[in-house]
């Protein structure tokens, strides 16, 4: 029982996404940064307020900042099948004159 809890706290925790999800994760990034600036400028420039156009840019960050940091399921969508490892992947490794098999 415990050890199947400390398997799901160590997957929440480990972050993994898949390769379409980092693809995912960088397009969102990308696209709420750019909003996020462009209505902070516009709103900073009409009402001549740099404190609220700083202000504006910060909530964005901290609002991308928790949708893609986090490791969303929707991240993790396309997991990919590694093949398996061969065992004597390390023989004729020589370390402190000390072969490794």
């Amino acid at each position: 029982m415990t050890d199947q809890l400390v398997a799901k706290v160590q997957d929440v925790f480990e972050g993994q996404i898949d390769f379409e999800g980092q693809r995912l994760a960088e397009l969102m990034t990308t696209l709420l940064l750019s909003v996020v600036g462009a209505v902070a400028f516009v709103v900073g420039f009409i009402l001549q307020d740099i404190y609220l156009s700083l202000w504006i840019g910060l909530g964005g960050t901290a609002l991308a900042f928790l949708l893609i940091v986090p490791p969303w399921p929707f991240f993790n969508q396309n997991p990919i099948d590694w093949l398996p490892g061969e065992k004597n992947t390390a023989i004729g490794i020589v370390v402190d004159s000390k072969k490794i098999s």
